[in-house]
């Protein structure tokens, strides 16, 4: 079975990595172009093309398979027989999703129809889902619309971060795509078509009832930007699901906040007892959101919302290096009594 497959990030690596171990034929990878990135401008491949390089295999960076003609031409004439798509980052041209005989397969890092789209681990995250998973769909005209072959639920922890459970998740599409592949290679042997292979495999067409169908769109600028009018689980939810990159601004500094735990009675397992009794005692009426209340050596600072009060655990204050416990308190003790801003002032 001849495979090209397609990613971009860190993320797709562990799948890649499993098809070439499981002897699948990766005949080639596409992935995004690519970038200048740093001071220094220097150019940066993605980790999908930086992998393909060390497994020796062909790797194809277009800009726009819409325009670009030859390199469309190219990877038909590969005449690969699958292609396996895990997180690349743009939609497919429906001729090419049409070229392989056995079907365009995408590992989806979600239960569908929830959250289609490009980021559906940090929603699920941000929205404080209880479980998410993958699902391996064959790629139609929509946007994560075709039927399912394989899906498997994972639990999403409370101290789960975008990173961790991206984790989870890519080594869970990793034996997933196996198990998809091996799936249809027993049965689809002779087939010559598409049409075919639908008709032989189980595939469970998705939900569309409205109710059950979310996306998960491109996460921009602004979602980065804590909201102290929020409530504090609202805003330990951001800061997990977009780890490590959620700030605010104290003194005209950016603050990014890369760990944190909310302060309420839900929550009192996760919270030590001298910071829960001083949580029993704040009055909130009198409170501002967003205010730097106390630091709790050695488990970091405490700060108020608009619900509850949040512990932050780890930070990196602006031209600084990631701190936690003692050492982030250092830092930023001297800003004890302000308030956190969403903008600088």
């Amino acid at each position: 079975m001849k495979v090209l497959f397609w990613g971009t990030p860190s993320y797709s690596v562990p799948v890649l990595n499993e098809l070439v171990e499981k002897g699948y034929n990766v005949i080639g990878v596409v992935t995004q172009p690519d970038k200048r990135r740093g001071r220094g401008k220097n150019i940066c491949y993605s980790k999908v093309k930086q992998r393909a390089i060390e497994l020796s295999i062909p790797v194809y960076t277009p800009y726009s398979l819409k325009e670009e003609n030859q390199v469309k031409d190219e990877l038909i004439a590969l005449k690969a027989d699958v292609y396996v798509v895990v997180a690349y980052g743009k939609i497919l041209p429906t001729e090419l999703l049409n070229v392989p005989r056995l079907g365009c397969w995408n590992c989806h890092a979600s239960i569908l129809p929830e959250w289609r789209g490009a980021a559906p681990i940090q929603w699920s995250i941000i929205k404080g889902d209880k479980e998410t998973g993958v699902c391996i769909m064959l790629m139609n005209e929509g946007l994560d619309t075709g039927p399912v072959l394989i899906e498997e639920k994972v639990t999403i922890l409370f101290n789960d971060n975008a990173e961790s459970l991206s984790n989870k998740l890519s080594l869970l599409s990793s034996k997933l795509i196996i198990q998809a592949l091996n799936q249809i290679k027993t049965i689809t042997t002779n087939l010559d078509k598409q049409e075919e292979l639908i008709n032989s495999l189980a595939l469970k067409p998705q939900d569309n009832d409205s109710e059950k169908v979310s996306y998960a769109r491109m996460i921009n600028k602004k979602d980065f930007i804590i909201n102290w009018n929020d409530t504090a689980i609202q805003i330990h939810r951001k800061i997990m699901g977009l780890y490590p990159n959620g700030y605010t601004f104290i003194n005209n500094k950016r603050l990014k906040i890369v760990d944190s735990v909310p302060i309420s009675n839900n929550y009192i397992d996760a919270i030590p007892q001298e910071i829960y009794n001083y949580y029993k005692s704040i009055n909130f009426d009198s409170t501002e959101p967003g205010t730097f209340l106390k630091v709790f050596p050695p488990y970091g600072i405490v700060c108020s919302s608009t619900q509850d009060l949040i512990l932050i655990k780890s930070a990196q204050l602006e031209g600084k290096q990631i701190m936690s416990g003692n050492q982030m308190i250092s830092q930023l003790e001297k800003y004890k009594g302000r308030i956190f801003s969403n903008t600088m002032i």
